[in-house]
Order: C-alpha cells, then sequence, then structure tokens
C-alpha cells in the first residue's frame, strides 16, 4: 500500500456519522433529556464521533469567533511571535508551524495556532505549582479579540457541562461523579490554521497525525473539509463540516471512565494544501484528577486495562511529543513532576481495511 492510499478514506456516501439533536438537554422534560442522553450513550459507544445539532450556541458566535481566528492568523508572523507560547510556563499564545513535532522532518503538521484555556488567576496553586496547561491566558493586542474569543470559550465551555452531565445520566453514575473534577480544568480552545501548501498527502505530511484526544471530548467548529475519523468498525471515513453543528468525539477520559465502553477513537486532518480553519475545545478536567473506570465498571480486567492516572499528567506525557519546545523544556528538567512520556497513545487502534 503506497502512502498516499493509507490517507483514503470512506465518503460519506459510503458511511456516515450520527447526528444528534441536543436540544432536549435544555427543556424541563426529563424524559427529553434522557432521550437525548440515550443517543449519546449509542455514538459514543460506537463511532466515539457524531455531530450535533440545537447545542444552543448562536451562529453569530461561532461566525465571529471565526472570524477573530482568522484576523489573528493573518498578522504578521513579527506579531504573532510576540505571543509564541514558549515565552509561558503553561502554554497559552501563539504555536507555529514549524513547533509542531518531536519527530520533525519525518513527520509534518501543517497547521499554526492560538492556544487558550480556562482562565486561573497567576496566585492559584496549580500556576505556583508550575503546572502546566492551568494559570492566566494571554492575549493579543487586537481591539476587541479577547471579548470575542473568552465569549465563544465560555458558550462552549458551557456546553461541554451540558454534555458531561448527560453523559453521567447515560452511564448511570451521578454527575457530581464526574463534575467534582472540574474547579480549574485544562479545558484548551486552540484556534487552528492549516496553511495552504503544495506538498503530497501522506502519512507524514499532514494537518494533524492520526492520535485520540486526550480529555473527556473534544467540541470541534470546522470550516472545510479535510477531517477523517475511525468509525465504529475501525474504518476511516470522512467527516467534512455541517453548517451550524459541531462535532463531537469522545476522548481518553471517558474511554476510562466508562472502563472501554465509550470509545475514545482515532482521528487525523489530511492535509488537502488548502487553508482551512477549525477551533476545538478539548473538556478537560483538573490537573490533578484522579481518572480510573468509576466503581459501577470496575473489574479485574478494566482496572488492569485502565490504570489510575492524573488527568494533567496524562495530558503532559502526550503534548510532550506534539511540542517542540515542550520537548526541549523536559530534556533540560524544567517539567514538575518528572513523568515518563510516551512514544505512542496507549488508546490507540489500528485502522481496518473498509469492506469490499
Amino acid at each position: 500500500m503506497s502512502e498516499t492510499q493509507e490517507l483514503k478514506a470512506l465518503t460519506v456516501d459510503d458511511a456516515t456519522l450520527p447526528v444528534i439533536d441536543l436540544s432536549g438537554l435544555f427543556s424541563d422534560n426529563p424524559d427529553h433529556k434522557a432521550e437525548v442522553a440515550r443517543a449519546l450513550g449509542v455514538a459514543a459507544r460506537t463511532s466515539g464521533f457524531f455531530y450535533i445539532t440545537g447545542h444552543g450556541v448562536s451562529q453569530t458566535l461561532m461566525d465571529a469567533a471565526f472570524a477573530a481566528s482568522k484576523q489573528f492568523h493573518e498578522m504578521p508572523r513579527s506579531f504573532k511571535m510576540k505571543y509564541w507560547s514558549g515565552f509561558t510556563t503553561n502554554h497559552r499564545g501563539y504555536v507555529p508551524f514549524e513547533e509542531n513535532g518531536t519527530k520533525f522532518p519525518k513527520i509534518i503538521n501543517f497547521n499554526e495556532a492560538w492556544d487558550m484555556s480556562f482562565e486561573a488567576p497567576a496566585d492559584h496553586p496549580d500556576y505556583i505549582a508550575g503546572w502546566r496547561m492551568t494559570g492566566p491566558n494571554v492575549w493579543p493586542d487586537l481591539p476587541g479579540w479577547k471579548d470575542t474569543i473568552s465569549g465563544y470559550y465560555d458558550g462552549i465551555f458551557n456546553l461541554g457541562l451540558r454534555m458531561l452531565d448527560a453523559l453521567a445520566l447515560e452511564l448511570g453514575v451521578p454527575a457530581e461523579d464526574l463534575t467534582r473534577h472540574i474547579t480549574c480544568p485544562t479545558s484548551q480552545l486552540r484556534l487552528l490554521r492549516y496553511i495552504e501548501n503544495d506538498m503530497p498527502q501522506t502519512k507524514d505530511v499532514t494537518g494533524i497525525s492520526a492520535h485520540s484526544d486526550f480529555e473527556c471530548f473534544t467540541i470541534l467548529m470546522q470550516g472545510a473539509p479535510g477531517l477523517q475519523v475511525m468509525n465504529a468498525d475501525d474504518v476511516w471515513i470522512e467527516a467534512p463540516p455541517i453548517p451550524g453543528t459541531f462535532i463531537v468525539n469522545i476522548g481518553d477520559i471517558f474511554e476510562t471512565w466508562s472502563g472501554g465502553q465509550f470509545k475514545s477513537t482515532q482521528h487525523r486532518v489530511v492535509n488537502t494544501g488548502k487553508e482551512r480553519y477549525s477551533m476545538p475545545l478539548f473538556f478537560g478536567l483538573d490537573y490533578d484528577a484522579v481518572v480510573e473506570p468509576l466503581e459501577k465498571f470496575r473489574t479485574p480486567e478494566t482496572i488492569a486495562k485502565y490504570p489510575p492516572m492524573k488527568a494533567g499528567e496524562h495530558l503532559m506525557r502526550m503534548s510532550v511529543n506534539t511540542f517542540r519546545y515542550m520537548a526541549d523544556a523536559k530534556a533540560n528538567g524544567v517539567f514538575t513532576p518528572d513523568y515518563e512520556v510516551l512514544e505512542e497513545s496507549p488508546f490507540a487502534r489500528e485502522a481496518k481495511e473498509p469492506a469490499s
């Protein structure tokens, strides 16, 4: 099989992902909420990927956030580099193209990003302790930009809380068992721009190479095709944008909590050679939250497969392989704590060939 063939996927004419209407989550009728929870559970147990409508986030806010992302990314590089994430101790700000991937130049990810997360003050103990992904944000000097992006963040984060509540209902566990881990979470919003280029489409030249997400789930707004995901049969399928929707995927934390019932699914962005914008929110937990199968899902098998892990340490184990400046900090003994860096995700799945 050639390198180009490895990135082929079924089209939406051959395979589809669920489209779930979340409007019942905003209803006072518990039956409506339960109906949505059941639909989310079916999707989480199969492909782990699905579109959502009726999410309550206005199209006006979605459009404004996309416009703000484009405004920043179209600024001169000299302006953007003033906010380089490597200047911070908690990964905030601009991530240039050449920062992507410690395996560079073997694997090229054609993207740049602006990264922000849940806002915590500079005197927060997590930030003082030097825990990455927690603390205050930085903001570019662009009029109105902070208000637009922070408003979008708040809207998507609150949507995530509603989805967390519904998924707890579906699993049959008290919502408090999950939400108690969210006081100063590592929930990160990325404003991604995939860079126009004339490179070939191969497994080593991608928009973003295949991976699972490290948090509870991801809520993604995308502006153009390029995303491919594994379906319930572990076959790659295309997941193009549908106007007015978000696409959601289950992450490593929910797979662990559910003892493997929910799937943290592999996905990637192929290199289309065209400029592409997307905005994922990675809905996470507090840095030191211990994640393991919830009590009702604990068996000798699930305990062995999913040993306890701190949410923030899992995030950092995987992130070190993503950002070059983090790899340098790790090599220089800057990171706290000194955790083991994993070369491959324990949640990875092997792709299969589609049935002929």
